[in-house]
Parts: structure tokens; C-alpha cells; sequence
């Protein structure tokens, strides 16, 4: 496999962070560019993000006398030096369009991070070893942009990546309904117990948009590509409540499922540990070797024991039971800054860079 350069757009918060150390020795991809707002261009990574370094690992020594370049002003310097970007910006969703457009349109692809064009039709928000072929529609959206390379793929959202993985596997036993209840790490929202001294002995029971975007984007996410556009899928029909919690890292799901099909805890059992998806299949660098991992343990999974499994890129799944309401009931958890967000946009890469669309 060529390497390939990349930049991050973001750099300095958490998600910028994230990808930086996800990238540091990565066989395929090499950061030759760092580009964040104009407050921090000029200046050098460790110079800006020092005193706000929320990693467990050091900042990448290749990165840290990296002078940082302005991610709108010097947007040809940027593209001049890579073969495609990560984008993990704080703005305002229209500004955030039109930046990862104008990128695009510069013939440079963008891996998103952001929630701005999750909803736009050609744009493949990808899982991948859930809907890996829709990355097929970029040939449709390149039409729309006028541009030969560039093209934009965004990664969902990060609470719903602890359940609908889970979900996924039985959709061929007609799942009609799904109610989740998501219990989100602080680091979600960018913040570490520091920064964020009123989660301290405290559940908040409001994160502004994450309930509209748990039940509509696993809809694009099932759903089919038919001229040239994504059209989301019909069921199943999901209702969500989502919380911050005082928890560093790992988002956990409490999920009720109905099916139309009479099935048996073990068939489910064993569905989801004999699952792979394209992403194990093409054996992708951060691919975990076992995307789904049922724990039979009454406690488990737990996020401070659970979370890091497969360097943070596998799903946990347990207390599977009949549930009185729905048919079952289960509990899940994904760790969020690795397979919800970083981590998930670089495997996209990987899925994306083995199929040649940064050729």
C-alpha cells in the first residue's frame, strides 16, 4: 500500500488531538500538515496545545514544532501539501459546509468529523463494516462539486455507534422498533473533569441535537443508494434519550428491541460474535480482528474495564435478556474519541484509501 500525506483540519481540541496520536506511526497515512483557526495559526502545535494536551500519550514528536497553518486563509498552502484531509473543526454548521466544500473543491478529499453534512444526500456517512458500499456515491457527488478527486465523507455520529452495530447483524430478522438510552462520556463534548466541573457527581440529561441525530442517522446509515443519492431506510423505528455522565472516555447504551421474527438469545448471541464487515475483511489497519464482543458476565460491559478493547475500535455488548415490553433488551459500549470519532474517520480512510479514491 502507497503512504499517503494527510492534514488535520482542527488540530488543537480533542478530536484533533484524537486523530494526531491515531496517526503518529500509521502505515498508510503521514501528517505533513496541521491546520486549525486563525487564533492558532503561526504558532507551533506544542507552543498551542501544551497546556491543553487531553491525550494519554505524549504529542506526537513529528507534530509538535509543526507551525500551524490558518485551516481558511491558507487553504492552498494546505492543499498543496496532501493527499487528503481529516476535518475536526469547532464552528458553525454553515461555516463548516462551506469550509469542507471549498476544500473538495480544490480537488482535495475530506474525511469529516462533523455533523454538517451528515444529512446532505451524496455524502457517504460511512460505518465500515456496516454500509462500506456507500462510499459509491461519491462518483455521483463529484458530479455535483465539478471535480475529478475531491469529495467529501463524513463518519456518524458517536453515540449511536455503541448500539446500531449491535442492531445491524439481525436487521434481516425484522427489527420494527429500538429505544435507546445513551450514557455519553464528558469527552464527547470535548471536555475532561478539569474543564468540566459541573458533571462532577452529576448526570445531565440533555446533550443539545444527539436524540434527533440517534434516531435519524442510523436510518442513512440502513439505507440504499438509488440515483445517485442515499435514500435513508424506513425502519426500524428508534426513539432515544441521551445523558452526560461523569465518565472520561466510552459511551453506553441501554437499548429494548422488537423483532418480527421469533429468535433465541444464543442465535443472537452467536450472530454477533461470528459478525465481520468489510473492515476485517480487508483486514484495514485499525480494523478491530472482532468487531462485536458479547461479554457473559452480569456487570459487563463496564466502560473503565471495556472501552480500550482492540485499541478502542471494538463494540461491547452484554446483559442480553426477554424484555416485557419489547423482545429483548441488551446493554452496549463504544469508546467515543476511538471507533465514535477519530478513530472511525481514520478507518474510513483506510477503507477509502484500499479502494483507490485517493488515487
Amino acid at each position: 500500500m502507497k503512504k499517503y500525506n494527510v492534514g488535520i483540519i482542527g488540530c488543537t481540541g480533542m478530536v484533533g488531538q484524537r486523530f494526531a496520536t491515531l496517526l503518529e506511526n500509521h502505515p498508510w497515512f503521514h501528517v505533513t500538515a496541521l491546520a486549525a483557526s486563525s487564533r492558532s495559526a503561526g504558532k507551533t502545535y506544542k507552543s498551542v496545545v501544551e497546556k491543553r494536551w487531553a491525550m494519554k500519550t505524549p504529542i506526537p514528536a513529528e507534530m509538535a514544532d509543526m507551525v500551524i497553518l490558518d485551516a481558511v486563509a491558507d487553504m492552498d498552502q494546505v492543499v498543496s501539501k496532501v493527499d487528503f484531509v481529516f476535518c475536526a473543526v469547532d464552528m458553525k454548521k454553515e461555516d463548516i459546509r462551506a469550509l469542507e466544500e471549498a476544500y473538495a473543491k480544490k480537488e482535495c478529499p475530506v474525511i469529516s468529523n462533523n455533523s454538517a453534512h451528515r444529512s446532505t444526500p451524496d455524502v457517504p456517512m460511512v460505518v465500515p463494516e456496516l454500509n462500506a458500499e456507500h462510499i459509491e456515491v461519491i462518483e455521483a457527488q463529484r458530479k455535483r462539486l465539478g471535480t475529478k478527486r475531491g469529495f467529501i465523507a463524513v463518519k456518524s455520529n458517536c453515540s449511536l455507534q455503541s448500539y446500531v452495530p449491535a442492531i445491524h447483524p439481525l436487521m434481516d430478522l425484522g427489527v420494527t422498533k429500538v429505544l435507546a438510552c445513551t450514557y455519553q462520556a464528558i469527552s464527547g463534548a470535548g471536555k475532561t473533569f478539569e474543564t468540566y466541573p459541573d458533571i462532577i457527581d452529576n448526570v445531565i440529561p440533555y446533550i443539545g441535537g444527539e436524540e434527533e441525530k440517534s434516531e435519524q442517522e442510523p436510518m442513512k446509515i440502513w439505507g440504499h443508494i438509488e440515483g445517485g443519492k442515499i435514500v435513508n431506510a424506513t425502519t426500524p423505528s428508534i426513539t432515544a434519550q441521551c445523558f452526560r455522565v461523569p465518565v472520561t472516555d466510552g459511551h453506553t447504551a441501554a437499548v429494548f428491541m422488537s423483532l418480527e421474527k421469533k429468535v433465541s438469545e444464543e442465535e443472537i448471541i452467536r450472530r454477533w460474535t461470528e459478525f465481520r464487515g468489510p473492515a476485517q475483511e480487508l483486514e484495514l489497519p485499525s480494523a478491530p480482528k472482532q468487531f462485536l464482543h458479547y461479554f457473559t458476565e452480569a456487570d459487563r460491559p463496564q466502560a473503565k474495564l471495556d472501552r480500550e478493547l482492540e485499541n478502542g475500535m471494538a463494540v461491547s455488548i452484554g446483559r442480553l435478556r426477554p424484555d416485557s415490553q419489547y423482545d429483548y433488551k441488551f446493554v452496549c459500549l463504544s469508546h467515543n474519541t476511538l471507533r465514535g470519532a477519530a478513530g472511525g474517520g481514520v478507518l474510513m480512510a483506510e477503507l477509502l484509501a484500499k479502494k483507490g479514491y485517493f488515487d
